[in-house]
């Protein structure tokens, strides 16, 4: 075979016994079959992604080892579609399930020209199933005749990019699309998911396109062993400021994120899982459609980019604490996001709406290009400042202090341990500052207007706006149905109220029925109040008749206490009385001692009084002296019905 190689074209079917298979080849001789010849075992699954039965067209995206002296890289398209198996005009006998699916494939050696071989393909694809008949492959051999025609003419930059729209990049993942390109220089295991292939393979070549000329150096990223780039670069001599591949050249572009170790493949099937847990793949950037591969991310990623989520998720430490972005870097790309998001358009989002510079593709890689350039050129001044420290005089006075810091200190610390940073320090000059300025393209420390800006971001993207019409409309809802949840608890109530008062007045009638039905039941019931209110009427009376009793013994003794003390009669106490006297009216005293035994009598008995004498009883004493000894034995009696009464219980309630 000649060192150039012409693209070909394959149809790949699904069997429905034995899966995917490579039915034929178009564009090679006869009896010749690449896929035997290098290798390709994979192909069918790589043409057929996981999910492809889901959609009307899917596109693939993969790469292939060409067993070649040396060994290179090839690139995949595939173009995947369904017929319906009854609609076939000439159904051949092993096709037995309901739907046909069928892969055109494309593989070339310059990945560039994908673009416009994507819209040839799809128009051709559904062309030959629009034919309803698989034998006629006429259309298929035109097709690749004039891919055969059209290799080998050279396309400009511009052309390289098309298609690969780095404004939508920037418009899903804003300040993130950064981490990601600096993710890129680390070389670590970066896995895309995304149940679109094509979106997520498209992904993957816009972020590589923004290392400049690296999509015309990817010879060695099929296979983690091929190392033909850096084993055959030579440093450059020479410099042409005027000529941008002359400038790029001597800073060290492209750098090589895919040489030996490392590996690309935008579409990875499960069948190639063991080239990735390879401990000869140290790094890779992949994509995959399969869920499966999700639930080992921890094993196989150390950061997963979920573009059916727009996440990114990092699970290695060191590697998280890199790409954290500096201040400069963040003033930087907030600068890009917010020149995308001023003239972003939804209907055509690859290209302004005001159709001017700022914001476009070339404006945004043009972005790019310099913040690499700085970046290469502060990484050698700091190198160059470490090497020169006790001659100031060598050193740049307009440069203050280590400008590689600017990009992050932890993240220049790791890129130099990288493959690739080993092979630019190799081929390059050591003062490459003097070419580009070793300046970051934001240097500067934080300013109210990075806080500003950052604050409007942050704002924008919470979306509050249609968060407070989500909400309002939201609100409004559960306000009126709230309203009418009320309303008819309100309701209920009512009727649960009006349904008591039925049943009370029905109550009541039937009671009053009740009651006209038999008399005589009603004469008992109101003989048995009328009894029980006369008891309690006449224990009020008894009661009552015993407290003004109780009053009048309690008014007298108090009268008795108030006469002068210089009459002895008048006031006599109990100490001058006889003891006989005192133990009589003790024994005299009556037998009630409480109220609830007063109530048993109908009537309160009077106390006879003690007849007693200063001679032992003599009645021949006068009327005044018989009177004085009389009050002394009430007031005695007195005292002591007071007394009694004041111990009884229901007298101390009462009072």
């Amino acid at each position: 075979m000649t060192d150039t190689y012409h693209p070909v074209v394959a149809v790949v079917d699904f069997h429905h016994q034995r899966g995917p298979e490579v039915e034929r080849w178009v564009g090679v001789d006869e009896g010749y079959d690449p896929a035997i010849d290098n290798d390709w075992h994979l192909l069918p699954f790589l043409a057929l992604s996981d999910g492809a039965h889901a959609a009307t067209e899917d596109f693939s995206y993969f790469t292939l080892v060409l067993k070649s002296t040396p060994e290179r890289s090839l690139f995949g398209i595939s173009c995947t579609r369904q017929l319906d198996s009854r609609e076939l005009l000439n159904r051949p006998a092993d096709v037995t399930r309901s739907t046909v699916q069928k892969a055109v494939v494309v593989i070339t050696e310059n990945p560039q020209t994908f673009t416009a071989i994507r819209e040839k393909l799809s128009f051709v694809t559904k062309a030959w199933f629009a034919q309803k008949d698989f034998a006629d492959v006429e259309i298929l051999e035109r097709f690749q005749e004039s891919l055969d025609k059209g290799f080998g003419i050279q396309e400009d930059d511009r052309d390289l990019y098309f298609g690969l729209s780095m404004r939508e990049l920037i418009h899903q993942f804003k300040w993130q699309t950064l981490v990601l390109f600096k993710c890129l220089l680390l070389q670590p295991k970066m896995l895309f998911f995304g149940s679109n292939c094509e979106k997520m393979c498209l992904v993957q070549f816009s972020l590589i396109s923004l290392i400049p000329t690296l999509m015309r150096h990817l010879r060695d990223c099929a296979d983690p062993r091929m190392d033909y780039y850096a084993t055959h670069i030579e440093k450059p001599t020479s410099l042409k400021t005027s000529e941008r591949a002359s400038l790029l050249a001597y800073m060290g572009i492209p750098l090589q994120i895919f040489g030996k170790g490392s590996l690309f493949g935008p579409y990875t099937p499960l069948q190639q899982l063991d080239t990735l847990a390879d401990q000869d793949t140290k790094s890779y950037v992949v994509g995959s459609t399969n869920q499966l591969l999700l639930q080992q991310k921890d094993r196989y990623a150390d950061i997963l980019v979920n573009l059916d989520d727009n996440t990114i998720n990092i699970y290695s430490p060191s590697l998280r604490n890199a790409l954290a972005l500096s201040t400069a870097d963040r003033r930087w790309i907030d600068f890009l996001t917010q020149s995308v998001h001023d003239t972003w358009d939804e209907n055509i989002p690859s290209r302004p709406k005001d159709m001017g510079y700022a914001g476009s593709e070339e404006f945004i890689r043009l972005q790019f290009e310099e913040y690499l350039l700085s970046l290469l050129s502060a990484s050698k001044y700091s190198r160059f400042v470490s090497s020169h420290k006790g001659d100031p005089k060598a050193l740049l006075s307009e440069v203050e202090g280590d400008p590689s810091a600017e990009f992050g200190s932890e993240f220049m610390t790791q890129w130099a341990l990288t493959e690739n940073f080993a092979l630019f320090e190799r081929t390059t000059d050591s003062h490459l500052f003097d070419v580009v300025e070793p300046r970051h393209p934001c240097a500067g420390g934080l300013t109210i207007e990075d806080v500003q800006r950052r604050l409007a971001a942050q704002v924008s993207e919470l979306h509050l706006d249609e968060r407070w019409r989500s909400n309002k409309e939201a609100m409004g809802k559960h306000i009126s149905t709230g309203r009418e949840r009320v309303a008819g608890a309100i309701n209920t109530l009512w009727a649960d109220i009006e349904v008591m008062r039925e049943a009370q007045r029905k109550r009541a009638e039937e009671q009053k029925a009740a009651a006209a039905n038999n008399p005589a039941t009603a004469d008992e019931k109101n003989a048995k109040v009328a009894q029980a209110q006369a008891s309690v009427q006449a224990a009020s009376s008894r009661a009552g008749a015993y407290l003004s009793s109780w009053g009048t013994w309690a008014s007298e003794k108090r009268k008795n206490w108030q006469k002068p003390e210089n009459n002895p009669i008048a006031a006599p106490t109990t100490s001058t009385l006889p003891p006989t006297q005192i133990w009589a009216a003790e024994d005299t005293r009556p037998a009630v001692t409480t109220v609830s035994e007063l109530s048993k009598e109908d009537t309160i008995q009077p106390v006879a009084p003690i007849a007693t004498g200063r001679s032992g009883g003599a009645k021949g004493v006068n009327k005044e002296e018989h009177t004085e000894e009389e009050d002394v034995q009430k007031t005695q009696q007195e005292d002591i019905a007071i007394q009694v009464a004041a111990e009884d219980p229901w007298v101390q309630e009462k009072i």
